[in-house]
């Protein structure tokens, strides 16, 4: 019993033991400063609603990420990446030269351009994975890639996700349901962001 009351009481054998913070890093949600204006958050910031686009709260600065999004109720929806000079207000997005999309109509699109029309439309309770790694973005249905992949990126970009006519989508940081591509894994947040806490 007295080992234990010692951990308590940062002292063992009568002498103080320094307690060292231990870090915790902050979870990457859906960030309520860059959101449409109809655009609903919750679920502890992983559920998208409404009307609108929302970006992540960390940018994708690593060489390879990936993230998932289950789409929970159909309607008009998009996933990809956004620069924070994305009208998240104007749906669908794709539209401008700050954002990348796959959209619930079939299309990839970028700066109002159709580069890709899937056949295969997602439907309820589908899971979409998006895999970014600065050369390319990609899309995946179910754990399927695509085979449309997007490029030209500039700027700083971040997740995205674009909801309307009642659909509703959950974003997937981290215990992904599929498995990343080879190389890739879940969006880390920078060093000197973790330093500033």
């Amino acid at each position: 019993m007295a080992m234990y009351l010692c951990c308590f009481r940062h002292l063992c054998n009568g002498t103080p033991i320094q307690a060292t913070p231990v870090r915790i890093t902050p979870a990457i949600v859906l960030d309520t400063g860059y959101m449409g204006h109809e655009v609903v958050i919750v679920k502890n910031g992983v559920r998208i609603c409404g009307t609108g686009g929302a970006l992540g709260s960390v940018p994708i600065l690593q060489n390879k990420a990936y993230f998932e999004v289950k789409l929970q109720q159909s309607g008009v929806w998009g996933v990809g990446i956004a620069t924070r000079n994305a009208n998240l207000n104007k749906v669908p997005l794709g539209e401008d030269i700050h954002s990348w999309v796959l959209g619930s109509d079939g299309s990839v699109r970028h700066n109002g351009e159709e580069k890709y029309k899937i056949a295969d439309i997602p439907q309820e309770g589908d899971i979409l994975g998006v895999s970014y790694d600065h050369v390319e973005l990609n899309f995946y249905i179910n754990g399927k890639a695509t085979n449309t992949p997007l490029t030209s990126f500039k700027g700083t970009v971040y997740p995205l996700l674009y909801v309307d006519d009642g659909a509703i989508m959950d974003v997937i940081f981290e215990s992904f349901n599929h498995s990343p591509p080879s190389g890739f894994d879940s969006i880390m947040m920078e060093k000197s962001l973790l330093e500033n806490d």
